[in-house]
């Protein structure tokens, strides 16, 4: 499995990663914006596919938007790659 899915990054390394404090991607892991892997000891281990997403919640957030706006943006840019994808999907069959 690549670090695109699969968590690597412990949190002080994401956090690092992607400048913002620890106690915010805790937050945003509680407000249902993203769910990084666990260790069966419950250590967070957040993949590439995280770090991409906590990168995207910091300039929704930049632009003005509280966490339920982010969590809707988010919510609305995953299901149009859904879409998206099957409409690809269809144009293939064609």
């Amino acid at each position: 499995m690549s670090k695109d899915n699969h968590g690597v990054y412990s949190i002080s390394v994401t956090a690092r990663m992607v400048g913002m404090e620890q106690h915010n991607l805790r937050q945003y892991e509680s407000r249902g914006l993203l769910e990084p892997e666990r260790t069966p000891g419950g250590t967070r281990l957040y993949s590439d596919r995280d770090v991409a997403a906590l990168r995207r919640i910091g300039e929704l957030l930049a632009d003005g938007l509280n966490l339920a706006g982010v969590r809707l943006v988010l919510q609305l840019e995953a299901r149009n790659r859904q879409l998206t994808h099957q409409v690809r999907r269809l144009q293939d069959r064609a």
